[in-house]
């Protein structure tokens, strides 16, 4: 029943990260997660996430031509890619709900609205009228929103 509840309200990212973890712990393949290991299973699976898309073309939003069992199947690949990131993350004490926020905070310094609207270009292909560089954020971290100091900062 509590499964049930769940798919019914959703998931956050803490609790599929602690299933992850009990899941891996309960068979003891915590000894074989580490970061690298993790880190090709990701890819291997965004790898097959690809493979569906192979060939099809531009595919439209909703994927409206596909059969159910193509849906699911996508559905599956796109959920191992996320676990395997949860997974990743929580190995390497990331927290992926912080970082996904501040990266959004990042994103919209570097693509102003007024700016980008409408736009494909590349940030580094930005610069506002009064010439303020959008590559650079005032921060004391580096890209990854983690200072010298090793601490991930969230501002």
């Amino acid at each position: 029943m509590a499964e049930e509840e769940e798919r019914e309200r959703g998931v956050t990212l803490e609790e599929l990260k602690k299933k992850m973890a009990d899941f891996a712990k309960e068979r003891d393949w915590d000894q074989f997660h580490s970061p690298r290991n993790l880190l090709l299973a990701l890819v291997g699976e965004a790898g097959e996430l690809s493979e569906i898309f192979q060939w099809k073309g531009e595919v439209p939003r909703g994927l409206p031509d596909w059969k159910e069992e193509e849906k699911q199947h996508l559905g599956e690949e796109l959920s191992d890619v996320l676990l395997y990131l949860i997974r990743l993350s929580d190995i390497c004490g990331v927290d992926l709900s912080k970082a996904a926020l501040r990266k959004l905070e990042i994103n919209a310094i570097k693509y102003p609205v007024k700016l980008c609207k409408g736009s494909s270009k590349k940030h580094t292909q930005i610069t506002t009228s009064d010439g303020i560089d959008t590559t650079t954020t005032t921060t004391n971290s580096n890209r990854n929103g983690v200072s010298d100091d090793g601490v991930f900062h969230l501002s």
